[in-house]
């Protein structure tokens, strides 16, 4: 069961904004991730609880960001209802997308585990619903995923696995490197892995 620390920052400026602590599990259904956020002056600002089946789609995502909060799962392509700060209103939105995305690393292994790809694989497109910081609110990207290395490194705990994948927006042409290790992401625009305390589970 994997557990450590990301830093989140700004990809552009590289302005720190928050440090999610995580923890991950594969299940004899899926993998689950939950975290919690908390600012660089160490306020608690959210959390991410998410759970994948076996094929890697969303059976459950629970975000808190401040006071808002979105509850979603796969469900008609995905489906999700947003709270707002009040908790007197509640929006439900679907869109015929493939899963859910966000600034938290668990997102990056969720598409990277939906999508299966392999270093001969073609680019493939996918459509995901983004919720972010600081009031979730929903905003649906296209992205194109190519798995363009694989290499395996000697460990004291053993082999491990590393993938890296282009990730490309399909909205700007903008692309970006993702390092990938099990369900733990090493690199990618705006995180850095600052502390990890056992290694990351290998998928099958």
């Amino acid at each position: 069961m994997p557990r450590g620390r990301y830093s989140l920052h700004d990809p552009h400026d590289h302005t720190p904004f928050a440090e999610e602590h995580f923890q991950c599990a594969l299940g004899p259904s899926g993998w689950r991730y939950v975290s919690r956020l908390t600012t660089p002056s160490g306020e608690h600002s959210g959390s991410v609880d998410l759970a994948l089946d076996e094929l890697g789609r969303p059976v459950r995502l629970e975000l808190h960001a401040g006071n808002w909060q979105v509850r979603g799962a796969a469900l008609d392509g995905v489906t999700w209802v947003r709270t707002d700060p009040t908790g007197a209103h509640a929006t439900e939105g679907n869109v015929r997308a493939h899963a859910f995305t966000g600034t938290s690393p668990a997102f990056l292994i969720a598409t990277a585990r939906l999508l299966r790809l392999t270093p001969s694989s073609a680019a493939t497109r996918v459509r995901l619903v983004a919720f972010t910081e600081p009031v979730l609110a929903p905003r649906t990207v296209d992205q194109s995923w190519a798995l363009v290395e694989r290499e395996t490194h000697a460990t004291d705990n053993g082999p491990l696995t590393v993938d890296e994948y282009q990730v490309t927006a399909l909205d700007t042409g903008e692309r970006h490197a993702v390092h990938i290790a099990g369900d733990v992401v090493l690199a990618a625009p705006g995180v850095e892995l600052e502390d990890l305390q056992s290694p990351p589970s290998a998928f099958d």
